[in-house]
């Protein structure tokens, strides 16, 4: 336990930072499960629609400072190629 009073402030705010970090994370992860799981069963029109909700999920974080603004892009990226392969492989087999 910390025995000065500024030490003490810390331990507090850090507490309610990493709480708040926390929530966020979970609710990137949550959005991006529901899109991936969308994405595994070739459900193109639910995956077209998560897709905004996870993106604007995943800007928030970066702004909030909970995750890497490189890091958001990547995610993002990476979530755009997967919808993209998608739907290309449901527009050839139609």
């Amino acid at each position: 336990m910390p025995n000065i009073r500024s030490a003490e402030k810390r331990m507090r705010t850090t507490k309610a930072k990493t709480l708040r970090n926390k929530m966020v994370k979970s609710k990137v992860r949550t959005y991006t499960r529901k899109f991936k799981l969308a994405i595994e069963e070739g459900n193109v029109q639910v995956a077209k629609e998560l897709y905004p909700e996870v993106v604007k999920q995943i800007d928030m974080a970066a702004s909030k400072g909970v995750i890497h603004k490189n890091a958001a892009n990547r995610q993002k990226s990476r979530l755009a190629i997967a919808l993209n392969k998608l739907e290309n492989s449901s527009e050839t087999s139609a």
